[in-house]
C-alpha cells in the first residue's frame, strides 16, 4: 500500500509511480489517437463534410450517455471502495482481538513455556492468513517450533485456529485456565474465524462478470464513436480530446478493478504483511 500525504498537491500532479494507470493504459491511448486521426482525417479531407451533415447529430446521443456511464462509474468505484474498506475493517479486527487474545492469556497464565507457546501461534496465525488469501505457499519457518504439520491441510489458517483451541483446552484440563476463563478466550478464537470467513468472501466474490463486462463494452462504444460528432466543433483537435476522455474513463475503471481485490501485492492493496509483523510485535511484548 502507498503511503502518502494527501495534502501534497504538487507531488501528486508531477509524480508518476508504479500505481498509475497511465503506463497500463498508454498502448490504448496511442490507438485511440490513431483511431481518432482517421476518423478526422476521412470526415475533414476525404468525405468533406461539413457540419449540416447528419453525422454531427451523433453528439447528442454523447450527451445522454454521458449522464449514465459517469453513474455507472460512480457506482463501480463505490462498491469496489466498499469492498477494499471491509477487507481493511476485518484485518483491523484481526489487530485488536489478537491483542486481547494476549492481553488476557499475559494474565492468566503463569508458565512462562505456555506464554511462549501463544507467543508464537498468535501471530502465526495473522501471517498465515496473509498468505493465504494471497493464494501464496505458506512459508513452513512459521511451523518449526509448533506441532502442526501444514503439508497434510489446504486451509492452515483454519488449523492455526484449530491448534490454538486445542491448547486452551489443554491447559483447562491441566487445570491452568478456568473454565469461566476458557468461555472468555473463546470469543477472540471465534473472531479469528469470523474475520477469515469475511476475508474469503471478499476475495472469492468479485464483482459479477456481466456487469464488469458491460462497463468496459460501454466505454469503448462511446469513445470510439466520440470522433464523428466532434471533428465539426474541434476539428483535429478532437485527437487529444478523445484520449483524454478514453484516459480518465478507463483509468476509473482500472483503479475499480484493482481496489475490489485488496489482499494482493498491488500497489493500492491492503499491507496484510506488514500489519502480520506489528501483531507479531504486539504479541510478543504483552506476552513476554
Amino acid at each position: 500500500m502507498i503511503s502518502y500525504n494527501p495534502k501534497e498537491w504538487f507531488s501528486f500532479i508531477f509524480r508518476f509511480h508504479k500505481g498509475e494507470t497511465f503506463g497500463k493504459l498508454l498502448p490504448l491511448m496511442v490507438a485511440i489517437a490513431a483511431y481518432s486521426a482517421l476518423i478526422a482525417f476521412l470526415e475533414i479531407e476525404v468525405f468533406k463534410l461539413s457540419e449540416t451533415s447528419h453525422v454531427k447529430n451523433v453528439t447528442v446521443m454523447h450527451t445522454m450517455l454521458g449522464f449514465v456511464i459517469s453513474l455507472l462509474l460512480v457506482f463501480r468505484t463505490n462498491t469496489a471502495y466498499d469492498r477494499w474498506w471491509e477487507g481493511r475493517r476485518m484485518w483491523g479486527g484481526l489487530v485488536n482481538s489478537s491483542r486481547n487474545l494476549a492481553l488476557k492469556l499475559a494474565v492468566m497464565l503463569k508458565d512462562k513455556e505456555d506464554k511462549e507457546l501463544f507467543r508464537k501461534l498468535i501471530p502465526a496465525y495473522a501471517e498465515v492468513l496473509s498468505q493465504h488469501l494471497k493464494s501464496a505457499d505458506i512459508n513452513h519457518e512459521l511451523f518449526d517450533d509448533i506441532t502442526l504439520s501444514t503439508n497434510l491441510y489446504n486451509h492452515k489458517p483454519n488449523q492455526i485456529a484449530k491448534t490454538i483451541m486445542a491448547k486452551l483446552n489443554d491447559l483447562y484440563l491441566a487445570g491452568k485456565l478456568s473454565g469461566e476463563q476458557l468461555i472468555v478466550l473463546n470469543a477472540e478464537i471465534q473472531s479469528f474465524t469470523d474475520i477469515c470467513g469475511a476475508c474469503e468472501r471478499i476475495k472469492n466474490t468479485p464483482i459479477p462478470f456481466s456487469y464488469s463486462a458491460f462497463i468496459k463494452k460501454f466505454i469503448f462504444a462511446y469513445v470510439v464513436t466520440l470522433p464523428f460528432g466532434y471533428v465539426f466543433q474541434l476539428g483535429y483537435y478532437v485527437i487529444p480530446v478523445v484520449v483524454f476522455i478514453f484516459y480518465v474513463l478507463s483509468s476509473l475503471e482500472l483503479i475499480a478493478e484493482e481496489i475490489e481485490e485488496p489482499f494482493g501485492d498491488d500497489a493500492n492493496d491492503l499491507p496484510t504483511t506488514k500489519m502480520a509483523e506489528n501483531i507479531r510485535k504486539n504479541v510478543e511484548e504483552l506476552l513476554y
